[in-house]
């Protein structure tokens, strides 16, 4: 069995859990992580008793805490969601902290951290704050990707990054007054307890081939959905063929209220001269060259091609790839050999693009915001709770 290079495991990994032909070696690899998957949910199972059981502590900061996840990795159109119940929040007059674990963000230096932790004053190291409310305060690579965008699109609301979210949350009280705190990635993060546990299921493929990690892309087993309070549904349809999907969910979870919801497209916007936007129908019979580093890129040149763009060319990289600067000249040729017009990408990529020496294509990201298409009262239901409480 040949062994892909580093970068291209988790694409590998990826096609090898999706199915599909398989030689010998991949079926003994199948075996071995099945049987890794088997202690990973016991692990997991037993680490959720401990908290069950109080035999383990979670803390309660005295404030309102929503926990924003999913039980799959990634896919889900989670960001979305969390920018839209903090905006929702704060302009309903609640004060808003997200915290984010900061997944592939850029770690504080080694001489930072000696200053805080050995210094006259011995600190202990603050949490890695994105924004606090009013400006921005990192670039994208010490933020990570999603904090990053949710900074740069809330106005308000602070984003602190730790992966103790228990330490960014005291933090966001103390300096920002903070009533409200928003786990971004949250339903897996237990030292935390929430009031109010929301998860979201991709419509489209729900729990992939229904193991656990690392035989399949689940954070945990199907069943422990039954912590949440609330399931929005996304990259739905509107199709009544959901109705099956939303019975099987019944069967695990019978409180919870389902909501149905989509990312809609709302207009592009420049990468490189924020607040250059163009409606959706420039894209409309555009030949167009599209590049991204998502999880599921295939939804993203569904968005394009359902708006009337002719794909000429198509590039993925791995999830939260970090572009640069000659990938993206690299691709700026190809796409311009290729008879492109312009060059579309997401909003998650267009924080990790550098600016190219030359640019002659123009290079927009396509802005996407949630619509509900049902479960509109229990939205409002949750954001009415979650204000008085």
């Amino acid at each position: 069995m040949k062994l892909p290079r580093l970068e291209n495991i988790e694409p590998y990994f990826l096609k090898l859990l999706s199915g599909g032909k398989r030689s010998t070696g991949d079926q003994f690899l199948l075996a071995l992580l099945l049987i890794a998957s088997r202690f990973y949910r016991m692990a997991g199972q037993f680490r959720n008793w401990l908290y069950d059981k109080r035999v383990i502590r979670n803390h309660a900061l005295g404030c309102l805490v929503v926990s924003i996840g999913n039980i799959s990795c990634g896919g889900t159109g989670k960001t979305p969601v969390v920018e839209v119940f903090a905006k929702t929040l704060n302009a309903k007059g609640r004060k808003v902290a997200i915290l984010s674990r900061g997944y592939r963000s850029k770690k504080h230096s080694m001489w930072y951290k000696f200053r805080h932790m050995f210094g006259q004053q011995k600190l202990e190291i603050p949490p890695k704050i994105v924004s606090d409310g009013n400006e921005l305060l990192l670039d994208s690579m010490y933020a990570g990707d999603e904090p990053y965008m949710l900074a740069s699109n809330l106005k308000g609301v602070a984003v602190l990054v730790d992966k103790d979210r228990v330490k960014s949350g005291l933090y966001a009280i103390k300096h920002y007054g903070t009533d409200v705190l928003i786990l971004d990635d949250g339903f897996q993060y237990l030292m935390l307890k929430p009031h109010i546990n929301i998860v979201l299921v991709d419509s489209t493929d729900p729990f992939g081939n229904g193991h656990v990690l690392p035989r399949g892309l689940l954070r945990e087993p199907i069943k422990n959905i039954r912590r949440a309070d609330y399931i929005f549904l996304s990259k739905s349809d509107g199709s009544p063929k959901l109705r099956h999907l939303k019975a099987f969910l019944r069967r695990h979870n019978r409180r919870a209220e389902i909501i149905e919801c989509c990312h809609q497209p709302k207009y592009i916007e420049h990468v490189f001269d924020r607040g250059d936007t163009a409606p959706l129908e420039r894209l409309r019979g555009a030949k167009v060259a599209a590049l991204s580093a998502i999880a599921v890129p295939a939804s993203f040149e569904r968005f394009l091609t359902s708006l009337g763009a002719e794909l000429v060319l198509t590039r993925s990289f791995p999830d939260h790839h970090r572009y640069t600067r000659q990938e993206i000249q690299d691709f700026i040729r190809d796409a311009k050999e290729a008879g492109a017009e312009l060059i579309m990408t997401t909003e998650k990529d267009a924080v990790r693009i550098p600016k190219p020496e030359q640019t002659d294509l123009p290079l927009y990201f396509l802005r996407v915001e949630i619509n509900i298409l049902s479960g509109r009262e229990s939205f409002d239901q949750c954001i009415s709770r979650i204000c008085f409480l």
